[in-house]
């Protein structure tokens, strides 16, 4: 499904250092929840985000024995040692659970969750920021945003954490490039891109919670790999007329965000120019892929 993918970053590490093939999201589903959680240099804050998911999805495993999961962790061409750090996890927890994607260079944060996504296995996807900037607990409230909007029977349905309760509190406490992304960036998606003012706001948190044939019908035809990504991701959305819930949920400004004042937001303003003309132009289309039977 992605023509630009690298032979090696078609396979995983086992816990015993096997090489083993990824599966393909047109595959059925084999678990109930697959977790992504795209990487760049987060050798220091991704395992406290580890130790949280990991805590909550165990004792959710307790309470329930039928319960499967498994967490990407996509590593977007790092120098640091994210990947060793990851890969502490699969030993821990067995490659059943834990996964390690190693790309070979930095693709961008839309780049690695495309990368993660098209190899889960999960019935539902949820995209988590390596920071831990939401707390992970929160699934269990994107899961009832998720439910409420009664995806049946093409099961297409998306809840993104939303962070606008928060908005007056944080404006305090935020940086100023996040302020001024805040209130400029919108106003651009509305005229830029049409997308409505209620989805508007769902770009900015890295919390998504996907159905997996809505994940197969928007990632196939994703483009964008740096930080607008999201923002396509919800054009496409609105163009097959996939529902989407915005849920509050808790969040944080953690400290080493790879986020570049200016240039960042340089980056995200061309990108949505180039989603709409490219749409508009025909160069970019939306895909219709099949799910294997």
């Amino acid at each position: 499904m992605d023509q630009k993918c690298n032979e090696k970053e078609r396979y995983f590490l086992t816990a015993t250092g096997l090489k083993k093939p990824f599966p393909s999201l047109s595959e059925p589903p084999s678990l109930d929840l697959s977790v992504v959680v795209p990487s760049y240099n987060e050798e220091s804050r991704l395992p406290v985000m580890m130790e949280e998911a990991m805590d909550y999805l165990e004792k959710k495993r307790k309470k329930d024995p039928l319960y499967a999961y498994e967490v990407i962790i996509v590593d977007d061409g790092s120098k640091d040692k994210t990947t060793e750090i990851a890969l502490r996890y699969t030993k821990k927890y067995g490659d059943d659970k834990v996964r390690v994607l190693t790309l070979e260079k930095n693709r961008g944060k839309g780049g690695a969750v495309r990368m993660g996504t098209l190899r889960t296995r999960g019935r539902l996807i949820l995209m988590a920021d390596a920071d831990g900037a939401t707390k992970f607990a929160d699934i269990a409230k994107v899961e009832t945003g998720l439910q409420k909007l009664s995806p049946k029977p093409d099961n297409m349905a998306i809840a993104c954490g939303s962070r606008a309760h928060l908005e007056k509190e944080s404006v305090a406490q935020r940086s100023m490039f996040r302020t001024f992304l805040m209130y400029g960036w919108f106003p651009l998606l509305g005229v830029v891109l049409l997308l409505r003012q209620r989805d508007q706001g769902h770009t900015q948190c890295g919390f998504k919670l996907v159905t997996r044939e809505a994940a197969l019908r928007t990632f196939s035809s994703l483009h964008v790999e740096r930080w607008a990504f999201d923002v396509e991701l919800l054009y496409i959305a609105q163009c097959f007329k996939i529902p989407i819930a915005e849920v509050a949920v808790n969040w944080t400004e953690i400290e080493g965000s790879k986020l570049v004042p200016f240039w960042s937001w340089l980056q995200m303003g061309k990108d949505l120019i180039f989603i709409r003309l490219r749409y508009i132009t025909g160069a970019w289309r939306l895909e219709y892929p099949q799910k294997s039977q």
